[in-house]
């Protein structure tokens, strides 16, 4: 997103609520009182870490507090575009944005100018709903499932002068678990993905969709919710983690509050048979915070099938960084598709998952 400076959102915190910032945006411990053992990590007590995170929650450095959830595996989802008339843009950007099912939606400066996540149990009901977007809107929709996951993480340390993310595995190649070295794979994506969840799995991932209550016993509250014993609910949270169900725990950052808000979604015409080689090369650099492999639509005038993603506090550093993975890495027709505003994000919501017992 294309954005001037912003008043430094870190004024009043102090090295405790850096290392909560930087360091607990995974890990979280899966027990009946995780904040107690994070407490006893930063050194202070029980009650002072749960205000700090609800104080850093209420300012907008964290999002919420809880799972990160992985769509491909649990079910079916994808990434859409439609070419929205200015003069009916709001408009379609209201019919988009009342599907729960949408998480993510930007406004990019590009012909394309509305991009939206859809996720959803099946991969039936993804396709209802991008044909009941074309339907309503009169927008043809793109339609760009993820294919190969290259690389996918959007935590890194944010309590820093960076001019961009991940800098300092660049700077130094070591750090916090933040910062660790970028590993780079191809993993291929199914669009008929199921979790093959059991019936608790199934409730537990509604539950927690929006995130775990700010409490010293979020799992046993969460265990009341979906009226299950506690140590049912923290094994079938561990197996959820250990199945790629849930990415990651811990505290969601705001990355456009904390001072990164130019992203842009650069789009490359790789050839095919070089997207794997070239995909997980890519992945690795340190400033590449996504990169994945996505469908040519030529019968929409669509071409490209490399995607990856560059987030920075400036614009100028970040399309720095673009010309030098062009010049270095990807000598290829691409182009740069700037956000230039959020209309939607939240994490990955369902409105229902199958599950058996």
């Amino acid at each position: 997103m294309r954005s001037p400076a912003v008043d430094d959102w870190r004024e009043g915190l102090d090295g405790v609520d850096a290392r909560l910032v930087d360091e607990y945006q995974s890990g979280f411990p899966v027990e009946q009182r995780p904040f107690r053992a994070v407490a006893a990590d930063l050194g202070v007590d029980e009650s002072a870490v749960l205000d700090r995170v609800r104080r850093l929650r209420d300012r907008g450095v964290f999002r919420r507090f809880g799972a990160v959830l992985n769509p491909p595996v649990i079910g079916s989802s994808t990434l859409a575009a439609v070419r929205a008339p200015e003069d009916r843009f709001d408009e379609v950007a209201a019919v988009v944005n009342g599907y729960r099912q949408v998480n993510h939606n930007y406004r990019r400066d590009h012909e394309w100018n509305m991009w939206f996540v859809v996720t959803a149990g099946t991969r039936g009901r993804r396709d209802e709903i991008l044909a009941d977007v074309e339907e309503r809107t009169g927008c043809d929709v793109l339609n760009l499932p993820m294919l190969t996951d290259y690389y996918i993480d959007l935590e890194f340390p944010v309590f820093n002068d960076d001019a961009f993310a991940r800098e300092g595995v660049a700077r130094s190649g070591a750090g916090t678990a933040a910062d660790a070295a970028t590993e780079a794979s191809a993993t291929r994506i199914s669009e008929d993905a199921v979790g093959d969840l059991s019936a608790l799995e199934a409730r537990l991932l509604l539950e927690i969709q929006d995130g775990f209550p700010l409490t010293a016993t979020p799992y046993r509250d969460v265990a009341d919710a979906v009226d299950a014993d506690v140590a049912d609910v923290l094994a079938a949270v561990e197996r959820l983690a250990d199945t790629g169900c849930i990415k990651r725990i811990g505290c969601v950052v705001n990355h456009v509050v904390t001072g990164f808000r130019n992203n842009c979604m650069v789009v490359w015409d790789v050839p095919d048979d070089r997207l794997d080689e070239l995909g997980e090369r890519v992945g690795e650099l340190p400033y590449v915070t996504l990169c994945y492999h996505r469908p040519r639509r030529p019968e929409q005038g669509w071409n490209y099938s490399l995607f990856t993603m560059v987030h920075g506090r400036e614009a100028d550093v970040v399309d720095a960084k673009i010309d030098e993975l062009a010049a270095d890495y990807l000598p290829f027709d691409h182009e740069r598709l700037y956000s230039t505003e959020t209309l939607k994000q939240t994490g990955a919501q369902y409105e229902d998952l199958v599950g058996d017992d």
